[in-house]
């Protein structure tokens, strides 16, 4: 998302170098990259004209997956296959397979509109928008599966008189066409999105790998919406990615987004050089310890909505590894702050703490880096990991 819809073939070379350099293992090219007729320079056209735009992609996806290999990185793609726009080839040519309402003025939400999934060749149409690029470009190793728009102009051209059953049968048809994906690509990961976190239920999470639970990437919001979904989903189903939103700083915006799925949405050469080795080394320590904070058990120690402070521990089932987020908010001035107690450790082992994502050239303030601890005394007497700085944040191992 960092290029909204200005890109071309040499610009997105470009950051799939930069993300490179960063350690990651995947680039994901977003909204935009297709419709020739009506090219998708905007969102107001071509979505559901899917084969790449030639003044873009004169090379095809096909180029980028390779580029992408080459580096030694994966290569993910944006689809939004259940959505139209009036001005596209697709609703000039199966007007029928669009959810509309007859003798009605059409209303767009973000200028789109629903197709028919009741209709089984509509269902036909969308599977065939993953299988037909997974034929052609077998390299591609994700999708982004996209929904921005609720169903509008509520009627069915194919149910008839039967409209009661649309939400029903629609749901059902979108059921299909993902059971069909999983059959044929059952090793194909994808996250669903849909206008942020509106498909965030346990039935999807059969046919995706991974939720995109919210719009709002700002680093404080994503601390309570992480919080509050954690009770429902574990951490390996949230994709969680560093953006531009909010003033906080990179290390915090980055130490949030590592709880979950770590990724970036955001101009890496707009950043400074400090930040940048902190993002590579972050990323580092992330596919390091990613088997405890993906799969371990999640310890919700400090709630953001009880204080002015946050932390969220993992650990892994033999309780000998864990990772510690800890963070200030919008701490109160003078305010009594006490050392936070740990959970789901072994009492008689003994614990070495290291404060790691730490920005290059700082040192860690914590009077517990660096020392041991019984797991008696972490969990019953605790550290002190908090702070009166806002926006503040220490990874602890």
């Amino acid at each position: 998302e960092a290029t909204y819809f200005d890109f071309n073939e040499d610009k997105l070379v470009n950051i799939m170098d930069e993300a490179v350099a960063l350690g990651v293992d995947m680039f994901l090219l977003d909204d935009g990259w297709f419709a020739n007729k009506y090219p998708r320079s905007s969102d107001r056209q071509g979505l559901g004209d899917w084969e790449e735009t030639v003044t873009k992609l004169p090379n095809g996806i096909g180029k980028l997956v390779k580029e992408a290999t080459d580096r030694g990185i994966k290569f993910g793609l944006w689809i939004e296959p259940e959505m139209v726009n009036p001005k596209s080839e697709l609703y000039e040519k199966h007007k029928d397979w669009v959810i509309h309402l007859p003798n009605r003025d059409e209303y767009y939400f973000r200028n789109q509109m629903v197709l028919d999934l009741t209709n089984p060749k509509v269902q036909d149409y969308v599977y065939g928008v993953v299988d037909n690029l997974m034929t052609k470009y077998p390299g591609i190793a994700y999708f982004k599966w996209d929904c921005n728009s609720p169903i509008t102009n509520i009627y069915s051209p194919y149910l008839k008189d039967q409209q009661s059953h649309l939400y029903i049968e629609y749901v059902r048809g979108l059921y299909n066409v993902l059971e069909r994906i999983k059959q044929k690509y059952p090793n194909l990961p994808m996250m669903l999105c849909s206008g942020g976190g509106g498909r965030c239920d346990y039935e999807a999470l059969k046919y995706f790998t991974e939720f995109w639970p919210s719009d709002n990437t700002d680093a404080i919001e994503r601390i309570f919406i992480q919080w509050g979904y954690s009770h429902f989903f574990p951490a390996k189903s949230m994709a969680a990615h560093v953006t531009s939103w909010g003033k906080q700083p990179v290390k915090f915006r980055t130490d949030v987004a590592s709880m979950c799925k770590l990724g970036f949405d955001i101009r890496i050469h707009e950043m400074s050089q400090t930040d940048q080795q902190y993002c590579k080394e972050a990323v580092a320590n992330f596919k390091r310890l990613d088997d405890v904070i993906l799969d371990g058990d999640q310890y919700r120690l400090q709630s953001p909505y009880e204080s002015q402070h946050a932390a969220v521990m993992y650990a892994n089932d033999n309780a000998d590894k864990a990772v510690l987020f800890a963070f200030d908010i919008h701490p109160r001035y003078a305010e009594s702050i006490q050392p936070l107690r740990l959970q789901g450790l072994k009492e008689d082992a003994r614990y070495e703490l290291k404060e790691i994502n730490l920005v290059p050239g700082t040192q860690s303030r914590l009077a517990c880096n660096g020392k041991t601890f019984s797991g008696e005394f972490l969990m019953n007497v605790g550290i002190p990991v908090f702070s009166s700085r806002p926006t503040n944040s220490h990874v602890i191992e």
